[in-house]
C-alpha cells in the first residue's frame, strides 16, 4: 500500500498537480485571516461595529492587510473574502480584490485590515455584480464605531456600503471613496471549480467549503439581530 501511495505523489509531482495544494492552502489561510480580523474586532464591543450595522448587514467583505504598494505611489491592493446574507444564513464565501487611490494616514508600505458592510439591496446587487467601484457605482460612508445605534442607523439609511479600518490596533470607519472592488475569479475558480457562478455563490446556492467555514461561522456569530433591535 505504502508503494502505491509513494506512486500516486510522484504521478501527482510529475503532472504539476502540487501547485493546486499550494493555492488552496493560500486561499485557506486567507479565510483564516478574515476570521480572525472579526473576532479581534468584535473583542472590544464598545470600539467594534454598531449592533445596528451588524443587525441590517447584507454581505460582509473582510481584507485583512491591505497594503500600500511601494512600487507605485499611491498604489492601495489587497485580496479579501465576502459572504452575503441569505434566508439560510450566510453564503459560502467568494474571493475578492481591492484596489483604489492613496489614503492620507497611511505610511510607507503599512498595511491595514479593511472590513466593508453592504447594508442593503442596492449594496448586495453591487456584491453580485462583477466590479463597482465604491462612490460612483454604489454609495459609500465611512462607518460608525461604537454603541451609538442611532447615529449608525442614520449613517446606513444613506449609504450602501460602510466601510471600516484597523491599523495598529486602531479601529475606524474609513472613507473608501474611489477605491474598486471586485471579484478574484481565478481563486473563486481554483475554491469552487469553473462552473460555479460567482452570484450563485452569494445567494447561498452553493455549500461552504471546509476551509470558508470557520470565517461564515464567525461573521454569523456576530452579524445578527439581537433584543437591543426589536
Amino acid at each position: 500500500m505504502k508503494k502505491v501511495i509513494g506512486a500516486l505523489c510522484a504521478v501527482a509531482m510529475s503532472a504539476g498537480m502540487m501547485p493546486v495544494h499550494a493555492q488552496d492552502a493560500k486561499l485557506g489561510d486567507r479565510l483564516e485571516n478574515a476570521a480572525v480580523v472579526l473576532q479581534e474586532v468584535m473583542a472590544t464591543p464598545d470600539k467594534g461595529i454598531p449592533q445596528s450595522i451588524l443587525a441590517g448587514a447584507a454581505c460582509v467583505v473582510v481584507v485583512p492587510k491591505y497594503k500600500k504598494g511601494a512600487f507605485i505611489v499611491g498604489a492601495q491592493y489587497g485580496q479579501g473574502v465576502a459572504t452575503c446574507r441569505t434566508h439560510e444564513g450566510w453564503s459560502a464565501p467568494v474571493f475578492v480584490q481591492l484596489t483604489g487611490g492613496s489614503f492620507g494616514w497611511q505610511i510607507g508600505g503599512q498595511s491595514t485590515d479593511l472590513v466593508l458592510i453592504a447594508m442593503n439591496h442596492d449594496g448586495l446587487e453591487s456584491m453580485l455584480r462583477s466590479k463597482v467601484k465604491l462612490g460612483a457605482d454604489a454609495s459609500v460612508a465611512a462607518g460608525p464605531v461604537g454603541r451609538d445605534a442611532a447615529a449608525a442607523t442614520d449613517v446606513a439609511m444613506h449609504a450602501e456600503f460602510l466601510t471600516y479600518s484597523r491599523t495598529r490596533g486602531v479601529f475606524a470607519g474609513l472613507s473608501l471613496d474611489g477605491t474598486v472592488l471586485s471579484q478574484n475569479a481565478d481563486d473563486t475558480r481554483s475554491e469552487y471549480g469553473a462552473n460555479v457562478p460567482y452570484e450563485d455563490v452569494l445567494h447561498g446556492r452553493v455549500p461552504a467549503p471546509e476551509n470558508g467555514r470557520h470565517f461564515v461561522h464567525t461573521v454569523a456569530k456576530y452579524f445578527v439581530i439581537s433584543s437591543v433591535n426589536h
